[in-house]
């Protein structure tokens, strides 16, 4: 893989880097107001502008309807394909020749696919912002999209599809995603399969290209030493070539997990076991969304301050690490709790976890734990805005799931807003002790995953 891809990828990670920075500080100055200038482009797509004139720089993102969720069946891997091959240079500029200009500037230009959108990006010194910005656009206009490069991006990440099911806890993951979302589009992997993956052809690629890399449907996030005039007229005029919308996406059936506890359970030869276990979320539109985060920071997202880990971990000695999450998208995501323990204290583990489920279910949580968890929520919002990178990654967000341009002010009410009341009626609505999947990579011979708890959860399930 080229350096200017390599430091893409890290570009299109810096949010959920500059976040988990925040979640080790505990306090910080309240938000300052982010200003966002909203315009729309002649073809269609959405434009937002944050100025920023204290150093020299510009990040540029650029969302397009092109996630892995538009996986066609049996092609799953294509949308990440599709966004490697991309960065490979433009019909005039090979891949390495296309590298040496991004080099030379210092800046990063490169595709990244995520679940729900997939992005195009630039960060680059003021003084590069027009050069780069026409490395960027010639990708997205007229990529080069070779034979050659999509076959070795192909082969490339087949390679890294096989490397990472040797690691229990990724082919956990793979087997949770596939058994709670089954055939919609949140149920693969993002890069695919080997097997979906090796499939893939040019053609394949030239065509989600041409479905899913529309203007029309696209944000635009800059932020930044420029103006927001200044911007629309140099987009206007480098991506005239990219117009038309996406059709939307039929949303998918609600989750529905079956009464009981339904175990998977994968054999590898490891000295600890790697379990994930859930059930269906939320989507990030639910109204639920901010009660259901100070709901979960209590129960095992908030760290070495969540119920999970100082029972788990703190008192039993029993996992390294535990943890709990709402995996909120377009659609309805994921409630999951992950965990590593020998495989020997599996079952107590297990039991634990669904006991502290089912505590939080019962009786209101503390004083001292929700103030803790308002207080560093709202406490650590604002350090997700120190960089360029990551308000623009904001500023995408807040318009694809229609937060409202004054996010930034209101996000501190809703946390504070929230009540013991609250917590405990979205705790009794959204978890789900009796009926959640459990996928166990262990060295099942040791771990002999089966705990009273779970025969509880089948005799009530056969009951019904």
């Amino acid at each position: 893989m080229s350096g200017a891809a390599d430091r893409m990828k890290m570009f299109a990670l810096a949010f959920v880097g500059v976040t988990a920075i925040a979640a080790l500080v505990f306090a910080a100055s309240p938000v300052h107001a982010l200003e966002i200038k909203r315009m729309t482009l002649s073809n269609g797509a959405v434009l937002l502008v944050s100025e920023e004139h204290r150093l020299p720089m510009v990040t540029m993102m650029i969302e397009f309807d092109a996630g892995t969720r538009r996986d066609p069946k049996g092609k799953e891997g294509l949308a990440a394909l599709t966004a490697e091959c991309l960065s490979q240079g433009t019909k005039e500029l090979t891949a390495p020749e296309f590298d040496q200009k991004v080099d030379f500037m210092g800046s990063s230009v490169g595709v990244s696919a995520g679940r729900d959108y997939s992005t195009a990006g630039m960060t680059t010194l003021k003084k590069y912002q027009g050069d780069t910005l026409k490395l960027l656009a010639g990708i997205l206009t007229d990529p080069g999209l070779r034979q050659a490069d999509i076959e070795r991006k192909r082969a490339e990440q087949v390679a890294e599809i096989k490397a990472a099911e040797e690691q229990p806890g990724y082919a956990a993951d793979v087997e949770f995603i596939k058994d709670l979302f089954g055939d919609s589009p949140y149920g693969h992997p993002g890069e695919g399969s080997p097997e979906s993956a090796g499939k893939l052809s040019a053609d394949d690629v030239r065509g989600f290209y041409r479905d899913n890399y529309k203007l029309g449907s696209a944000i635009i996030a800059v932020a930044g030493d420029v103006t927001a005039d200044e911007v629309k007229i140099s987009l206007e005029k480098e991506l005239a070539g990219l117009s038309g919308s996406v059709a939307p996406q039929a949303e998918p059936p609600p989750i529905k997990v079956a009464p009981g506890l339904h175990v998977k359970l994968i054999d590898r030869n490891v000295v600890q076991a790697n379990i994930i276990m859930g059930s269906g979320g939320v989507a990030r539109s639910n109204p639920d969304f901010y009660r259901l985060k100070v709901m979960n920071y209590i129960l095992g997202g908030g760290g070495f301050s969540s119920r999970l880990v100082k029972i788990v971990r703190s008192q039993h000695g029993l996992a390294y690490s535990v943890d709990s999450g709402f995996e909120p998208g377009k659609y309805q995501g994921a409630f999951t709790i992950s965990l590593q323990t020998k495989n020997q204290s599996s079952n107590q583990a297990i039991d634990l976890i669904l006991q502290q489920l089912r505590e939080i279910q019962e009786k209101p949580v503390s004083d001292a734990e929700l103030d803790g968890a308002k207080k560093f929520l709202i406490g650590s919002f604002p350090l997700g805005l120190e960089r360029q990178s990551a308000i623009a990654s904001f500023m995408v967000q807040v318009e694809f799931y229609g937060l409202g341009l004054d996010y930034a002010e209101q996000y501190p009410k809703l946390i504070g807003s929230v009540t013991k009341d609250e917590v405990l009626a979205v705790a009794k609505k959204y978890l789900h002790p009796d009926s959640m999947i459990v996928v166990a990579a262990a060295n099942q011979s040791e771990a002999k995953i089966k705990t009273p708890q779970m025969e509880k959860a089948a005799d009530a399930a056969s009951a019904q």
